[in-house]
This record gives C-alpha cells, sequence and structure tokens, in this order.
C-alpha cells in the first residue's frame, strides 16, 4: 500500500519541513527548476524514494530508479548512455540510487564524470553516514541532506490519508484505529506502518465493522520493528549513548539504550565487552569491584545467553552508573604512552637493573638499590624512573570514592618527591 498512496505533490508530503517547506533548499531547487546532485540521509520510511520521485516529476526529468543491492557498474553506465542522449534533446536525467552505501568505491567512481559533467542528477539516499559510506569525491559533487524521523504528527496524517484516499481501504468500514500503537510498532517508518494496517484490515475484512485494536496489531507485528542496525551508523550512535550515560551516572538512560541494543538484536557479549573497558576507563580505582563485577558480568552473560543475560547486565550497568567515577588510571596510562613515544628511549638506572652475575655486580647492576621491605612502612623513597625524567608524574589520583584512600597513602609516603594535590 505504500506505493498506491505515495505522494505525488510537495503538498501532499509530509515531514522535512526544513528541506521542502517555503523558501528551504530543496523547495525552492524544485521551485526554480534548477536540482543539483544530492545525498538524502535518514532513517528508513522518512520519504526519501517519495521526494526523489517528486523532484523527478516536477522538473520534467527523466527518472531511472537503482537498487544498491542488486545494481552494478552496467546498470549505471547504461543510465549515462541513455543521459546523454537526453542532453542532445536538452532533457534532463536523474538517477536515483537507493541504498547508495551499500555500492563500493569502483562503483561510485563509475557515477563521477557523469555528476561533475552534469550528464546525470544523482540522487542518493542512505540510511548511514555519507561521511564514513560515500567517497569523498562522489560527496563533493553532491549536496548532503538530513531527513529527520517523522513526527507523530506525521505520522497520523499519512495515516488518515491512507484511509481516505487509497482505493482500497476508503471503500471499507474502518471505524476506527488505535494510531499511537500503530506508530510505536512501525518504529516510525511510515512503509511498516502503512503495512501493518494494510494488513490488519485484510485481517479484519469479514467484520462489519473495522475497528483496528491494540490487540489486533499485535497479532499482526509479533514484535515491534526496533530501528537499530548492528553494522550501520545507528549501532555507533547507541553504544555512544549507552557509554556516555554510564559514564555521566545516569542509569535509566543506560538502561534504556541497553534495552534499545538488546531489542534490535546486539550481541550481549558485545555490551559485557565495552562494560568491563569502562568500567576501567571510567571508574577505575575509585571503585576498584566495578571491574570485577563487568570481568564476572561477561563471563555470566557467556554461560546463561538470553533473555536472562539482561538481568545480568542490568545489574552490571545500574552499579557502574551509580558508582564514583575517576579516569586518573586512563589518563595516566596516556601520558606515560606520551612519553615513550615523543620521547629517547632512556636507560635504566644501574640501582634498578638486576645482577644475577658477579660481572654485572661488579660495574654497578643492583648498586644502592633500596630494598622496601627493609624498611618501615615497606617504603623507601628513592627514583624509578630513567634518571632524565627523575619526579615525572602521570598518576593523579581523584578525591572520588576508595581512589581517594589512594591518594592519601600516595600523598604521605611521596611527601616532597611528588605533587599528589596539585591536580586536584
Amino acid at each position: 500500500m505504500s506505493e498506491r498512496v505515495r505522494p505525488i505533490s510537495l503538498e501532499a508530503f509530509f515531514g522535512q519541513k526544513k528541506l521542502v517547506g517555503s523558501g528551504k533548499p530543496i523547495g525552492t531547487m524544485i521551485e526554480n527548476d534548477s536540482i543539483s546532485s544530492m545525498i538524502l540521509w535518514g532513517p528508513p520510511g522518512t520519504g526519501k524514494t517519495t521526494l526523489a520521485k517528486i523532484i523527478s516529476e516536477k522538473t520534467s526529468s527523466e527518472f531511472f530508479q537503482l537498487n544498491a543491492v542488486s545494481s552494478g557498474v552496467k546498470d549505471v553506465r547504461n543510465v549515462i548512455k541513455i543521459a546523454k542522449q537526453n542532453l542532445l534533446y536538452n532533457k534532463k536525467t536523474i538517477l536515483f540510487i537507493d541504498e547508495i552505501h551499500r555500492f563500493n568505491k569502483s562503483q561510485q567512481d563509475a557515477l563521477l564524470n557523469s555528476v561533475e559533467s552534469g550528464e546525470i542528477t544523482l540522487i542518493g539516499a542512505t540510511t548511514e553516514n555519507p561521511s564514513f559510506e560515500v567517497i569523498p569525491a562522489l560527496r563533493s559533487r553532491a549536496r548532503v541532506y538530513i531527513l529527520e524521523a517523522l513526527s507523530s504528527d506525521d505520522l497520523k496524517a499519512i495515516i488518515h490519508r491512507a484511509i481516505t484516499d487509497d482505493e482500497f481501504l476508503k471503500k471499507l468500514p474502518i471505524k476506527s484505529v488505535d494510531e499511537n500503537f500503530l506508530i510505536y510498532v512501525s518504529g516510525g517508518d511510515s512503509r511498516i506502518l502503512l503495512n501493518i494496517l494494510e494488513d490488519s484490515v485484510k485481517f479484519l475484512l469479514s467484520k462489519d465493522e473495522i475497528i483496528i485494536t491494540k490487540e489486533i496489531i499485535e497479532n499482526i507485528v509479533q514484535q515491534k520493528n526496533v530501528s537499530y542496525d548492528k553494522g550501520g551508523e545507528e549501532h555507533y550512535n547507541i553504544i555512544s549513548a549507552f557509554i556516555k550515560s554510564i559514564r555521566g551516572s545516569d542509569p535509566d538512560a543506560a538502561l534504556y539504550w541497553m534495552a534499545r541494543m538488546l531489542e534490535g538484536g546486539e550481541d550481549p557479549l558485545f555490551i559485557a565487552r565495552r562494560l568491563v573497558i569502562l568500567s576501567s576507563e571510567d571508574i577505575g580505582n575509585a571503585s576498584p569491584n566495578g571491574l570485577v563485577l563487568a570481568e564476572a558480568t561477561f563471563s555470566a552473560v557467556h554461560k546463561i545467553g538470553m533473555p536472562e543475560a539482561r538481568i545480568i547486565l542490568s545489574q552490571c550497568v545500574t552499579y557502574l552508573a551509580s558508582a564514583p567515577k575517576s579516569n586518573a588510571s586512563y589518563l595516566a596510562i596516556k601520558k606515560a604512552e606520551q612519553d615513550v613515544r615523543n620521547n629517547p628511549l632512556y636507560a635504566v638506572p644501574f640501582h634498578l637493573r638486576n645482577a644475577p652475575t658477579s660481572l654485572m655486580k661488579s660495574i654497578g647492576y643492583g648498586k644502592e638499590y633500596k630494598y622496601p621491605h627493609d624498611f618501615e612502612n615497606n617504603f623507601a623513597p628513592q627514583n624509578y624512573f630513567p634518571n632524565e625524567i627523575k619526579k615525572t608524574q602521570y598518576y593523579f589520583p581523584t578525591e572520588n570514592g576508595q581512589e581517594k584512600n589512594l591518594k592519601d597513602k600516595l600523598q604521605s609516603i611521596w611527601k616532597g618527591f611528588k605533587e599528589y594535590s596539585k591536580k586536584n
């Protein structure tokens, strides 16, 4: 049904007012009959294909549509061949490529000359970030427009139009539709929404009145369509939001993003692995038990599997989000790595060298080394760095959680040698 009710004018097109409204970029191009190549980037079912067809219709262009999954360079060259002929008669050619991100580099390269020369006007549609999925040379020849997810009002308007305008639906006694639940299970994808609507109507065709309830929709759908591509940009967006929520001490937001991932089919071990990293990077010595719990979580998730694994993940997530935070250990190793990479590799001081042979001992290996356990409190202040960078400091413990105890301890024993209060 999505094809039957597809709008053919901007007036009937719902959503994307920032692009197609009066005085907006695409609307203005259509009004001026001056279309340039573009990449339409947005979630599924937001109108990318519809918009491309409206552009073609309103600019009197010959329209060709390819899907990057099933098409290749040969198909592209066939369109370019026709486009060159069209130019002889001052006729424009629009090549719409759906899922353009699935074209590899050589396939995208095949478009460059024709887009550059104006033989074709390219309209690419993608759900993936063009910065990563479209080659720079092609991206520089096309404007990138971001399509937003359709609002609830937009989707309700699409439902109403389908019921009143579609040749099949308008003849039926449709009394009511649970619009909010229909929108929810569609995940904001207008195509899915219309297909569920049509399937629900067909399921009730024998009824005197068609009342599409939540129960009917659930029976048709079985499971909500969660927008989550494990290999795409949304995967990285959601895991980023998840990690930042834990780092920001918001267990509720972290659970929401985790539920999104799990409902979308994410591997729970991927989530558990990220929790192990986060427990050290963002919590560290402020709550050392975080790493212990994260490691135990990874092991338990591996052994238990879904759906019970989600309970174990929830325990770990809520603990880590609620725990005191410190990235002091993470910053410390980064600073140490910078020194190793950017400075000479200085010699190990003689007093830190082992002396397993008499020759080594005779030339000073291990000389003047102070064995800490021979001293009070098992500590003897001495330089453990190369002499050229002695008194260097990388680790600055915070005042958070258990790390404060470490800070107080280090500060007391290294007094006069290191400044543990300097950066706090």
